[in-house]
């Protein structure tokens, strides 16, 4: 027992030795350290200004040489850039996606040019009160916060006087603080509806003018959805756009306040040390960032889609029906909905991560590197040999207790008001991205309607009949799209020389039209469904182009088309008469309601006041009224405005023979000129011109009798049964012939 006590004796001895050693070699580690931070400490001091006048220079060396890539990137060829997007769009090459290069830049001044017209605009004194406002907040920001340390020093110091004090200033802050916030709101609000409206009005003078609303979606393959664009996306680049200035200058302009704020409180250096981790960070974000302009610009796609196939199933809902045709209809629905509803997920997905991410970096990471620079002035004041030396640089109070704690408190929110306004500048990026994806699809759009407007047209889709003539090299159809023709306004006549039928498709249908008419010269035209008919109405009335020769005609304005389905707007009963005309024009007509229950009386029609209540009723019009209802009344409404040509294309189909007799001996009475497609012989009579396609790309264009047209056509029918009873004739004699041969 003796020997083991003795061992555990001389055990302990030698650990309290090898503890007293290590411990020795733990302080002196420290205190050369301590000496060298000491050292460290005096060798700033006596640098200090070479020191901060470097990062100056350094600070402004990477301003500069941010500023100058932006303006190099602003002020880039823009020819270079305007042809690689022609190209890409004429070959039908989409791009990567929405992203912040120059084709942005020239996006967004185009818009801005827009939405906002000039410098002594309506728009331009919102944004200007909207911008003092935010300087305005910012200042208050300043002060409260002052304001805060001041009332947790006197807080600490027990001084109740004060504190009290404090609290009267806090609360009378509260005013202006909230009426500037309020009245920021509230003009970021109207400026939103400011930039939609100058910018809707422009889309509508474009769209709604020269037939480019007909043109866009069926002589051009580029935008599909032009309704959604311009009610969703219009809507929510102008919100973006007033909420991206709010968001991104109000943190500029606190990030400039505070960071002066602190510069003078914490010193450059530590100032400068906090910027350099915040602008890691920011580049780490960035890299880490999803493509979220890409993303929202999909998603608006996929969403025009989706209301493009709701709209389709309305305007189709009697022939959907019809044909049972419901669960076709909701396969096709369900197929986009769930598309948009995996790209909405997607994007979900990704913004969780992200955000944990961005959360991270910007709440907590930057916090902390804030408090530590805070807190720097305060240890510094401990450090032994270096409180004279070092005193003015790192410290940020004396050695009172109070002012110590109200610097710290000051400048913590400053360095939180700060991080927030770094983070909202991040956050701002994100939004300035998703921006750009509505800035692209709304900038596409008014580059379709200018192109549109001049007449240029993109097809993606071509026709069975251009791809023979592709693959034909010899055929002279392969350019026959791309190629203008004329279009003379002529006082009375109408006359195509040498003018191809050609859809939008590229389908030549005649490849030289030439026919003359002339008032009270009424021209039928018949053939084969497919052959030309109504594209030869189209290129008369303006809708389609004239892809070669020349086209003679009146003014539009002396030219009316009535459909197989009449349209029928919006509005009383009698706008469905004198449509296009308003009120104002029927009265500068001269014309009355008189007038009009004497057309309603010539088209069998005369008791439809009474029945649908009167003049002013208004009504869904389409579902009101029968299909022979609809007919009269579009033949009602070419007698009110009595044009010198009438385009009448199977307009009668669905009225009786009696009354389509009266229509059109009335018409002919009113000097107006039928140009009649139509398949009923009972019309004949009322056209002295044929014009007959043969459904191979040939025509006659002749006089017409009537009368021996009629004869021939009996005698044909005559004559082709006939034939048909030889034939069974034939068969018989033959099956006779091999029955004797049996027996």
């Amino acid at each position: 027992m003796v020997a083991a006590l003795n061992d555990d004796l001389f055990v302990g001895a030698v650990s309290n030795k090898i503890h007293d050693v290590l411990y020795r070699q733990v302080h002196e580690f420290k205190k050369k350290q301590l000496v060298m931070l000491t050292k460290a400490v005096l060798l700033y001091a006596k640098h200090q200004r070479t020191i901060q006048r470097s990062i100056v220079v350094v600070v402004c060396a990477v301003l500069v040489e941010r500023l100058r890539k932006i303006i190099k990137l602003m002020t880039a060829e823009h020819n270079t850039s305007t042809n690689a997007t022609d190209a890409n769009r004429a070959s039908n090459k989409p791009r990567r996606g929405a992203q912040l290069d120059k084709q942005f830049f020239d996006n967004m001044r185009r818009l801005i040019a827009i939405v906002i017209p000039g410098l002594f605009t309506k728009e331009a004194g919102m944004l200007a009160a909207h911008t003092v406002l935010l300087v305005f907040r910012t200042f208050l920001s300043v002060v409260v916060a002052t304001l805060d340390g001041q009332i947790v020093s006197s807080l600490v110091r027990l001084r109740g006087h004060e504190f009290l004090l404090g609290i009267g200033k806090w609360m009378a802050m509260a005013v202006p603080a909230t009426l500037t916030n309020s009245l920021l709101t509230y003009l970021q609000t109207m400026l939103a509806v400011r930039f939609r409206q100058n910018l809707t009005e422009h889309v509508h003078s474009k769209y709604l003018s020269n037939n480019t609303f007909y043109s866009l979606g069926n002589l051009d393959d580029r935008i599909k959805n032009a309704d959604q664009l311009i009610a969703v996306d219009i809507m929510k680049f102008s919100n973006s756009l007033s909420e991206l200035y709010s968001n991104l200058a109000k943190p500029t302009l606190d990030a400039f306040v505070y960071n002066i704020q602190l510069a003078k409180s914490l010193g450059v250096e530590s100032l400068f040390g906090i910027m350099v981790i915040i602008q890691m960070s920011m580049g780490m974000l960035r890299l880490l960032a999803p493509p979220f302009g890409q993303l929202v610009a999909q998603e608006q796609r996929l969403e025009g889609e989706f209301y493009f196939t709701h709209s389709r199933l309305i305007e189709h809902a009697e022939e959907i029906a019809l044909y049972r045709g419901h669960e076709a209809e909701k396969r096709t629905i369900t197929r986009r909905y769930l598309r948009l509803i995996r790209h909405v997920n997607r994007v979900f997905r990704l913004n969780v991560f992200y955000g944990m991410l961005e959360d991270f970096v910007v709440k907590y990471f930057w916090g902390a590197a804030g408090l530590v620079a805070c807190a720097v002035p305060v240890f510094a004041e401990r450090l032994p040999g270096a409180q004279k030396a070092a005193a003015q640089v790192l410290a940020a109070s004396d050695s009172n207790f109070g002012d110590r704690t109200r610097d710290f408190i000051t400048n913590r929110r400053l360095l939180l008001s700060g991080s927030d306004a770094l983070g909202r500048m991040m956050y701002s990026y994100k939004e300035i991205v998703e921006m750009a994806g509505y800035a692209e699809r709304v900038s596409d759009l008014l580059t379709v309607l200018g192109d549109v407007g001049k007449g240029k047209y993109v097809k993606t889709k071509v026709g069975t009949a251009a791809k023979k003539s592709i693959e034909d090299s010899s055929s002279e159809d392969v350019n026959v799209v791309n190629q203008r023709g004329r279009i003379e306004e002529s006082k009375d006549d109408v006359e195509f020389i040498d003018v191809p039928i050609v859809s939008p498709n590229g389908d030549v249908l005649v490849r030289k039209l030439n026919f003359h008419v002339k008032p009270g010269r009424h021209l039928l035209i018949v053939g084969p469904n497919g052959c030309g008919k109504s594209s030869m109405f189209r290129i008369l009335g303006g809708l389609w182009p004239v892809y070669g020769g020349t086209v003679r005609k009146p003014s539009m304005s002396q030219i009316f088309y009535i459909p197989q389905r009449p349209y029928l707007p919006i509005g009383t009963l009698r706008d469905q008469i004198i449509y296009p005309d308003c009120l104002a024009d029927m009265t500068n007509k001269s014309a009355s309601d008189r007038d009009l229950q004497h057309i309603l009386e010539v088209v069998q029609l005369g008791h439809i006041v009474d029945r649908e209540g009167g003049w002013d009723s208004v009504k869904v019009w389409r579902d009101a009224l029968s299909g022979g209802d609809k007919q009269r009344i579009a033949m009602a409404r070419l007698f009110y405005h009595r044009p010198r040509y009438a385009i009448m294309d199977e307009c009668t189909s669905t009225v009786s023979m009696d009354v389509e007799k009266i229509m059109y001996t009335h018409a002919t009475n009113l000097g107006i000129t039928l140009l009649t497609v139509s398949h009923r012989q009972s019309l004949w009579q009322y056209h002295n011109f044929i014009l007959q396609y043969d459904g191979q790309g040939g025509y006659i264009f002749s006089k017409l009798d009537p009368e021996r047209r009629i004869a021939l056509m009996e005698e044909k029918q005559r004559i082709e049964q006939e034939l048909a009873t030889i034939k069974d004739l034939e068969a018989r004699l033959k099956d006779m012939e091999m029955q004797a041969a049996l027996y």
